[in-house]
């Protein structure tokens, strides 16, 4: 684990703008229209629509998509009573959570009030402006009398966080851990050391998934809470026992089944765990020193079953895997509150979701192949981008049912799907194709099936539905690799091209080869030594109808593959050159780049031909074109050579598609800026068009823009490269390319190859 120094801690809150959080606009306000829509007069329509029906806020402003994180600063983190002030870096950070993992706007506010009466006066009077409310760091037990006042007397979400958030997550372990060990909850002791707000919420929460009171011994800092013991609060007095025979947490925990501990670090022993039941479960939530630590407790009983605080070891118990998404379901229903139907559908939701095959994103942060559900694994962790789709969808759902949503979702399915694109996890782009490809699976054959990455991609592939994999390679390498990596091979075929048992196909590919490229003096020899080449071999059972789609790239330079695609697949007769696409998926829209893999300094003629591709590929993704041809220079401005072949192209492409949008040379900037665009050039093609494809005049330039995109912006997603131009559907991966890349081109692939064969039944229906 990183540690965490005061000046490094000081300097990321400092540099650059200060804090955490910022207000971005979010419709246009760069022209005068733009600001009297947004402001006077164009403003005071939907003022009146709100008045008339004050639901209508929901519609025309941020209120479903805005929280207030709201403290007084009496109970911050391990910090203690610091004051409101001094918190706000605290709740800053709560806001920064709850967009990048909910897609949920906050305004952090602090206020400076200990009293809970004016204090819930305050939040009553600015309640108007949020969907929901996250109470934050306030103490026990004014924070019991704070959220219950709150959730009487307002109409939308309330949650204290430090009480629910915790109880949600350590339930949803609890489930799960008890689970793993075949203990029921009814009958389990629990032994929970703390009193305050998450205590006292996380045992109600355990009582609710069944387990029993009287089992449930609670601790403060004086000791057992007993019956007998005065002046007790209403909430400690609810979870007092009867039992005078314990007084310490070690003669509570002598026997227990499960320690949840919610105080402070260090205090519970070795010896005390070596007292606990078998197959103890502890949760040591203290943060950031928990009550025992890892190592500790796995020494002192190799059977524990562990969860902490923190983020470097498992089963880490964060509140950040229920929070987001809790007051994303509520926000999406415009509920009226936070209830324990909505509560429970979280814990449910989130203990469910340990129990499914674990995402290659997860695996790939945590440097693990095999993290499936057992004792190492019974919660999900916090980046698992599914969290937002299954639990936001059962709070709302659950929401719903209980009747306390004013809205209605009737298509869950495509509700998920929204969630995913919210954050950037899914485009609608791929949304689409992934869900073409699974209707119409193909073929694919993936050359290089021993690299770990297109391994991992095959399997994921085949579970998502999009294709039928064919693995190339050694099958006793690729099934030992399998093994290691966790990864299910049933029903994925496996293509040893060097067997003796291949021996016939190999021959055959040669003959058809050395027939096919007979004048360019390939004997079949020689085509048959190439049929023991992963590249020629999977290229040739696309050839042959074997298989429907090929991918290539991950360890063969572009150079060579090129090469082979050109022997075997070759360019189709309407072309001489063909190329790549990459598409650029940002929150401003689509773009497709073309060529970025193939022609390194085209001539005009090259450059005609992939202007051409590129029309064609955004066709192909239902879009119609609107190509710049771009240049260093705009409309004759330069008369250096590179600027000569960009506008013998565009006057070409003129010619050739009158009804084609398209024009150039033109600088980039130009190219994206209508506006601009429109006033200094009003002659262009493009008048009043939004360009949605770049032609670049070479390679260094395509690849360079995005490459540079891609490193510069989190948001933005590449896919690519996509092949244009070639007889068949073979295509190319970049170097480097993560597995959702891969399952990308190849679900492209799919229908690539779906959409081939439509067109040959077409033409033989013709003829």
């Amino acid at each position: 684990m990183v540690k965490i120094t005061k000046e490094a801690a000081l300097q990321y809150h400092e540099s650059g703008r200060p804090g955490k959080i910022e207000v971005k606009p979010t419709k246009a306000y760069r022209t005068q229209t733009d600001l009297s829509l947004a402001y006077s007069p164009g403003v005071a329509y939907p003022c009146l629509e709100i008045q008339e029906n004050p639901d209508n806020a929901y519609k025309y402003t941020d209120k479903g998509n805005l929280v207030a994180v709201i403290s007084n600063g009496t109970a911050v983190l391990g910090l203690g009573d610091i004051g409101a002030m001094s918190g706000k870096p605290v709740m800053e950070g709560k806001g920064l959570l709850f967009k990048i993992y909910g897609g949920i706007d906050v305004f952090d506010i602090e206020v400076a009030e200990k009293d809970p009466e004016k204090f819930c006066e305050a939040v009553e009077r600015i309640a108007p402006t949020f969907g929901g409310i996250n109470l934050e760091d306030i103490k026990a037990p004014e924070c019991f009398y704070i959220e219950e006042r709150l959730k009487r007397t307002l109409d939308i979400p309330v949650m204290h966080d430090d009480q629910h958030g915790t109880a949600i997550i350590s339930a949803a372990g609890l489930k799960n851990a008890l689970e793993v060990i075949g203990k029921d909850i009814k009958k389990v002791r629990i032994v929970v050391n703390g009193a305050g707000a998450a205590a006292i919420s996380c045992t109600k929460l355990y009582m609710a998934l069944g387990a029993q009171k009287e089992n449930i011994l609670m601790l403060d800092s004086k000791g057992v809470i007993t019956s007998d013991r005065e002046g007790l609060n209403e909430q400690k007095r609810f979870f007092a026992t009867d039992r005078r025979d314990v007084h310490t947490l070690a003669e509570a925990v002598s026997g227990a089944d499960v320690f949840v501990g919610l105080s402070k670090g260090n205090v519970l022993s070795q010896d005390m765990v070596r007292t606990m039941a078998k197959d103890p479960i502890i949760f040591a939530l203290a943060n950031p020193v928990p009550e025992i630590s890892y190592e500790d407790a796995m020494a002192a009983r190799p059977d524990v079953l562990m969860s902490t605080g923190r983020t470097d070891y498992p089963n880490q118990i964060n509140n950040v895997i229920g929070f987001p998404y809790i007051f994303r379901g509520a926000l999406d229903v415009h509920a009226t509150a936070i209830n324990e139907e909505m509560k429970m559908a979280a814990v449910l939701a989130i203990a469910d979701l340990a129990k499914q095959p674990v995402p290659d994103v997860v695996n790939d942060v945590y440097k693990v192949n095999n993290l499936h559900f057992g004792r190492d694994y019974f919660i999900p962790k916090p980046v698992d981008p599914r969290l937002i789709s299954e639990v936001s969808a059962a709070v709302a759902r659950a929401a719903i049912e209980s009747g306390v949503a004013r809205r209605k979702i009737d298509d869950w399915e495509q509700y998920k799907d929204s969630l995913s694109v919210l954050l950037g996890q899914e485009t609608k782009l791929t949304q689409k194709l992934y869900s073409t490809a699974a209707a119409h699976p193909q073929r694919v054959v993936f050359a290089e099936a021993i690299h770990p990455t297109m391994l991992r991609a095959a399997v994921q592939a085949k579970s998502e539905g999009i294709c039928h994999p064919i693995l190339l390679g050694n099958d006793e390498v690729i099934e030992k690799m399998a093994r290691k990596m966790d990864l299910n091979l049933e029903g994925i075929e496996i293509v040893n091209l060097r067997h003796p048992s291949e021996q016939e196909r190999r021959e055959r590919y040669a003959r058809i080869l050395a027939e096919k490229r007979q004048r360019d003096g390939y004997t079949f020899q020689e085509a048959n030594d190439k049929m023991f080449e992963r590249n020629y071999f999977g290229m040739m059972m696309v050839e042959t109808g074997e298989a429907d789609a090929f991918l290539t790239g991950l360890y063969t330079k572009y150079s060579n593959t090129i090469k082979v695609v050109n022997e075997v697949i070759g360019i189709r007769p309407e072309y001489k050159h063909f190329g790549t696409m990459h598409i650029i998926n940002s929150p401003k829209g689509t773009l497709y780049i073309g060529d970025t893999l193939v022609n390194e300094n085209p001539d005009t003629d090259t450059l005609v031909d992939i202007a051409k591709l590129s029309a064609t590929a955004v066709r192909f993704f239902n879009e119609k074109p609107v190509i710049s041809m771009i240049s260093h220079s705009n409309f004759g401005s330069s008369q250096s050579d590179g600027a000569h072949k960009v506008r013998a192209a565009v006057e070409q492409m003129h010619e050739l598609y009158p009804d084609l949008a398209i024009d150039g040379e033109m600088q980039i900037g130009f190219a994206l800026d209508r506006e601009l665009r429109d006033e200094q050039y009003p002659f262009s093609r493009l008048k009043g068009k939004d360009v949605n494809t770049l032609v670049f005049p070479n390679l260094t330039s395509a690849r360079s823009s995005y490459k540079m995109l891609q490193m510069l912006d989190a948001d933005v997603e590449i896919i690519g490269p996509i092949q244009m131009g070639l007889n068949k559907p073979i295509h190319f991966i970049d170097f480097g390319a993560s597995v959702r890349d891969v399952v990308n081109i190849v679900a492209v692939a799919v229908i690539d190859a779906y959409v081939d064969k439509i067109k040959s039944r077409i033409n033989n229906r013709n003829n």
